[in-house]
């Protein structure tokens, strides 16, 4: 599905998912200690949600068995919660989720460190992969370009020794949990799709201490690194407006 600008209607019903959705992820935070499991986060994620009364956007998503992805360490992204994975001291912990309300989804990822981290420079990816995302949300404004986004983002990683997973990438966002046109984290200025004002996508760096080469985990889900360096991941669903960007999945 193409993404389209939305109507009065559909923006404020992604305001509105976009407060449950990062309600749950800041009711997580304190929550995501050493010694929980994943499938533990997960459950609170679900009831939280219920409570608010949004429905979550991944379950059953193309088969996806959970309300969450919960991705440690060398996982990327899409990991899925379970009883026997149990966060351990300095894990470094994505927690990414989807909301759906009124018809309407958003999307949005933070990593954050359990307990004490294990080294400074974990502390450090996840100050850089969340300033990417920042950069490339401030590069946002109508008829920009998609390759202006990556650009803007993988400009200010190139400055450090990070790989920038270039197999998963951002996206349109709206009506379906991924919409087109994809938002690479990297590209040339000027090139890729136009993005009108009106329009939603979602920005989604994802960062590694290694390689940006990934790989399919057994489980058919969960994206890892190949070398089995330590990765991180920020994501936020914007509303394109005429002079910039205004981030729905905010409290």
């Amino acid at each position: 599905m193409q993404t389209r600008v939305k109507t009065a209607s559909e923006i404020k019903a992604m305001r509105e998912s976009g407060r449950m959705l990062a309600t749950v992820l800041e009711y997580l935070r304190p929550k995501t200690v050493p010694g929980i499991s994943t499938k533990q986060l997960a459950d609170l994620a679900a009831a939280e949600l219920k409570g608010l009364g949004g429905t979550p956007s991944f379950m059953g998503y193309q088969g996806f068995p959970d309300v969450i992805c919960i991705s440690l360490n060398d996982e990327v992204v899409h990991g899925i919660p379970s009883p026997n994975r149990i966060i351990t001291e300095g894990d470094i912990v994505g927690l990414d989720f989807g909301v759906t309300h009124k018809g309407m989804i958003t999307d949005s990822a933070i990593s954050l460190i359990a307990g004490r981290p294990k080294a400074k420079g974990h502390e450090d990816l996840l100050e850089r992969t969340e300033k990417a995302l920042q950069t490339g949300i401030q590069a946002v404004h109508d008829r920009v370009r998609t390759g202006d986004i990556g650009s803007a983002i993988e400009s200010y990683l190139k400055q450090y020794p990070y790989g920038i997973v270039r197999d998963m990438v951002g996206h349109g966002v709206g009506h379906d949990v991924h919409e087109d046109p994809n938002i690479p984290n990297y590209g040339q200025p000027d090139t890729g799709p136009w993005l009108d004002k009106g329009m939603t996508i979602a920005i989604e760096p994802m960062v590694t201490l290694g390689t940006e080469q990934v790989l399919i985990a057994p489980d058919g889900w969960t994206i890892k690194t190949a070398d089995g360096k330590w990765a991180a991941h920020f994501e936020h669903t914007v509303l394109i407006t005429e002079t910039g960007a205004e981030v729905l999945t905010k409290v």
